[in-house]
């Protein structure tokens, strides 16, 4: 799949920072580095899951998250989904190519300015680009942006704390993410069934810090509460058989042995 989107600017881009309205000293950080760079942003208040549970358990399908993932589905979990969805929707009703998505807890590095130029210098290349990950296993390079190594990923690629995304993706994923049946980081991760391409940008620009306290999972982790590990033998089936699909779809797609390096760029951004 090639995007008709040759190369972008900072122009072209939305950027949706997701926060909670009780979160004011997270949106006080973020606010005090988005504003540093120069970058103008809208903040879209984040779904919290706790006071809307009947809601969003109508648009989850509890019996196939425990299966997928494990564990059962946690209401954060649901807000957190709802809420990468809600803003998806915002963006694709916008008049902007890209959009960058940021969750609050997010800290730039010193060349994320540079490292967001070459990614949209060489939208062409991806269809999402995350700048830092949960977990990023097996990265397979796709060529050189810059400094810059563009990566696919036969392992799990996870975390949604700073990605690209460009808008003909967004709508076409848009009637296919609900109802909920993973974690959404999971849920992209199945670039294979959704047929987009899945990139990270190393080495990664930014980090998370959440202090190890999560609206989502509690402090250090509290709220998760995983199945035992014979009722976790649905999840490491899946996990065994998702290896097999991501590589199978980055052969089919030519992504296992990329053929230029560098990767052109039509922009070079000053």
């Amino acid at each position: 799949m090639t995007n008709s989107t040759p190369s972008l600017t900072r122009a072209d881009v939305g950027i949706w920072l997701i926060n909670l309205d009780r979160d004011t000293d997270r949106l006080a950080d973020m606010v005090t580095q988005l504003d540093a760079m120069g970058l103008s942003y809208t903040r879209f208040p984040a779904i919290y899951g706790k006071d809307h549970v009947e809601t969003l358990s109508k648009r989850a399908d509890a019996g196939a998250y425990a299966r997928n993932m494990g564990s059962p589905i946690l209401p954060g979990k649901m807000g957190c989904y709802a809420s990468h969805i809600a803003v998806w929707e915002d963006f694709v009703a916008s008049d902007y190519k890209v959009a960058l998505i940021l969750e609050d807890d997010v800290v730039f590095h010193d060349d994320f300015l540079e490292s967001l130029d070459l990614a949209l210098a060489g939208a062409a290349h991806w269809d999402t680009v995350r700048f830092n990950c949960i977990r990023a296993k097996m990265p397979i390079s796709q060529g050189k942006i810059g400094a810059y190594t563009l990566n696919a990923y036969v392992g799990p690629f996870t975390g949604n704390a700073t990605y690209l995304l460009h808008k003909d993706v967004a709508k076409r994923l848009l009637p296919n993410l609900w109802p909920q049946t993973r974690a959404f980081d999971h849920e992209l991760n199945r670039f294979f069934k959704h047929d987009f391409r899945q990139m990270g940008l190393e080495p990664f620009s930014s980090h998370v810090d959440d202090g190890d306290v999560s609206s989502i999972t509690g402090a250090h982790f509290g709220l998760v509460k995983k199945f035992k590990w014979y009722r976790r033998l649905p999840h490491y089936r899946l996990k065994a058989a998702n290896y097999f699909r991501r590589i199978w779809w980055l052969i089919k797609k030519g992504r296992i042995w990329p053929t230029r390096w560098p990767l052109p760029l039509d922009n070079q951004p000053k």
